[in-house]
């Protein structure tokens, strides 16, 4: 005997236009369109409090990594097929400050400046202006409010805590 079960009606749809390609891992989200032209900023801030690598913690002290004249050194990431997102520019900008290749402009990390850790804080600026603070996490990038403690770097620029 079978018996009728009355089933609520449901809708679905796919929108895609020329302007928003979708992924194949995620066919119903729409993946980011890098704005032509765009550019992501990113500045690195080292957690210089004596627990950092237990993770980044609001109340933890950050100075920005300068460049030798005392300037913020802000790393350039052009939007491309590999860079389309905060957190791909954040990747970009871990992986310079572990010394390991230059910026879209040919800047490498400055020699007597740690490498990016966890408890680091990496704020990146969009070609959308949005502003995220990133989080260096022992797997990946968590956001994290604008941090208030901020320091010189003095003292910090050679010492390595590794």
């Amino acid at each position: 005997m079978t018996t009728a079960v009355t089933r609520r009606p449901t809708v679905s749809a796919r929108i895609t236009t020329p302007n928003t390609p979708t992924t194949r891992n995620t066919p119903n989200t729409p993946a980011p369109v890098p704005a032509p032209g765009g550019v992501f900023t990113a500045t690195v801030y080292m957690n210089t409090h004596d627990d950092n690598f237990g993770g980044y913690q609001p109340h933890h002290p950050l100075a920005a990594a300068t460049r030798p004249d005392g300037s913020p050194l802000r790393l350039v990431f052009h939007t491309s097929t590999r860079i389309r997102t905060h957190e791909a520019a954040a990747d970009a900008a871990y992986a310079v400050g572990n010394r390991q290749g230059a910026d879209d402009h040919g800047r490498t990390w400055p020699s007597d400046i740690r490498s990016v850790s966890v408890g680091d804080v990496i704020k990146v600026t969009g070609p959308d202006h949005w502003i995220l603070h990133l989080s260096v996490d022992p797997t990946g990038f968590s956001a994290v409010p604008e941090p208030t403690h901020l320091t010189a770097l003095t003292g910090t620029r050679a010492t390595s805590r590794r």
